[in-house]
């Protein structure tokens, strides 16, 4: 008897080790395919979400996943950010010396911290590469190299909002080159300007 109890025990043991490393199973449905999106906006991880899709795993399983919000401090201050979002890291900064003539902005250079901070926050909350992470920007472009970057870390479960906060363009109409279609904003998903600073994260 001694024996069996003895082998329990050593089970339980390893159970309770490999407990902080276990995935749980979270039900991500999508229908979006990398043959249906823009070159930019595709990932190496082939995993994408429209707004409302996102919205909808944040809503179900926030404990299990990141939604994590790749755009710049500026971006989410003026224009709007949502409080369902794990963190803010930026996976772009600006670059004031350098100006875009034909983009009529500052050129963007990627983050080198970008990949620090982000694995720092997946220690923190105590997730592992299996974990699922949504991660969004203005569009889909950001998120989607933020998606394989992630990839190429080892993360296998990293998914690209496609349309974004702000969402895609309008092509014609009196809307149009204003971003109207689609995106978090436009699908009336809670969003506001009152930015809860300490969830901005930068390699310190």
């Amino acid at each position: 008897m001694n024996v069996y109890i003895k082998r329990l025990a050593i089970l339980l043991i390893c159970f309770c080790v490999a407990l902080p490393t276990m995935s749980y199973a979270v039900d991500i449905k999508t229908t979006i395919t990398t043959d249906s999106l823009k070159e930019k906006k595709q990932s190496e991880s082939n995993k994408y979400l429209t707004a409302t899709q996102a919205y909808a795993v944040v809503q179900d399983s926030a404990d299990d996943i990141l939604f994590i919000d790749v755009r710049t401090p500026a971006e989410v201050e003026f224009v709007g950010w949502t409080s369902l979002v794990d963190a803010v890291i930026p996976y772009m900064d600006n670059d004031f010396d350098e100006w875009d003539e034909k983009k009529h902005r500052y050129q963007k250079v990627i983050n080198g911290d970008f990949p620090i901070v982000f694995e720092e926050l997946v220690a923190a909350k105590g997730f592992n590469t299996n974990t699922p992470i949504i991660f969004m920007c203005r569009s889909g472009t950001r998120s989607g190299k933020a998606a394989t970057l992630a990839t190429k870390l080892g993360y296998t479960q990293a998914y690209t909002m496609v349309d974004g906060f702000e969402g895609d363009k309008a092509k014609k109409g009196a809307d149009k080159g204003h971003r109207t279609v689609n995106g978090w904003k436009n699908s009336g998903l809670p969003w506001t300007y009152k930015v809860d600073g300490s969830k901005i994260l930068f390699n310190q």
